[in-house]
């Protein structure tokens, strides 16, 4: 069941749609099921995206943080930090 469960997981919702059609079809489930089941699938995708997507984030910041690069934000800051300082030289000078 668990490698089925991977195998629908890269399916597209379509290709879900197209399997749960065909089971309603030689009355295997109701429609009603194969709704709900569609449901679930793009519910889980989602999430499974999501989790994907917030792994991938935390790894690259643990990375960036032991190769001592900045991320993005503090370039910006620094950037800020930067014009407000040569702003306030230029008005000085």
């Amino acid at each position: 069941m668990t490698l089925a469960g991977a195998g629908l997981a890269i399916m597209t919702t379509e290709k879900v749609q197209e399997i749960m059609d065909e089971l309603v079809k030689k009355g295997e489930m109701t429609e009603k099921e194969a709704r709900e089941a569609v449901s679930e699938f793009v519910e889980k995708s989602k999430q499974a995206k999501k989790n994907l997507e917030d792994k991938m984030e935390q790894t690259v910041t643990s990375l960036l943080n032991r190769l001592n690069i900045p991320t993005r934000k503090e370039v910006e800051e620094m950037k800020k930090r930067l014009a407000r300082l040569e702003k306030g030289g230029k008005s000085k000078g």
